[in-house]
């Protein structure tokens, strides 16, 4: 009795193209399990997209990078596409699905950064942050507490209870 031994496509012949500076760790990911990675600090214009991409079987982007039906005609191992950020409406879905090329985004990749900013804004409206800066540029100190809220016994309002609702709801908690 043989034993039928299968082996993978070799890692080092499938070329990946990571754009608008992938972080680090993403890079010596695919770099650690042996594929040929390629980076790009900022976003490919549709022709120069359309050059790098024909044996391209990974790409990796952000929010800049245009798929068209143009760049991905031209993609002649394109196996799929991962969007670093929440949506995938940069990429031609329906072109892709049809070549059956997979397109996945990272639905959560902003979500902490999101909510960090709007509780800090939050704290600097209530506070009159602003109002409390501009005079402190025009060398006047003003230490009163008029027009400034804290936010320990107030109430707020979430519009939406995505995953950002959700998550600034657990930070606006604490």
């Amino acid at each position: 009795m043989s034993h039928k031994v299968s082996a993978s496509y070799p890692k080092n012949r499938i070329n990946v193209l990571l754009l608008e500076n992938i972080h680090s760790d993403a890079v010596a990911a695919f770099a650690n399990k042996g594929y040929n990675v390629e980076t790009v600090k900022g976003s490919l214009s549709e022709e120069e997209l359309g050059k790098k991409i024909k044996d391209v079987s990974i790409l990796e982007i952000r929010s800049k990078t245009q798929i068209s039906k143009k760049v991905v005609d031209k993609a002649t191992k394109l196996d799929a596409i991962g969007t670093f950020c929440t949506g995938t409406n940069q990429v031609n879905l329906p072109e892709c699905s049809a070549r059956g090329i997979a397109v996945f985004n990272a639905a959560y990749s902003n979500t902490c950064s999101v909510v960090e900013l709007a509780l800090g804004e939050l704290i600097l409206l209530v506070r009159d942050t602003s109002e409390k800066n501009n005079k402190m540029h025009k060398e006047i100190w003003d230490k009163s507490a008029n027009n400034s809220l804290e936010l320990r016994e107030e109430k707020s309002g979430i519009m939406g209870y995505g995953s950002i609702g959700s998550q600034f709801s657990i930070i606006a908690e604490a």
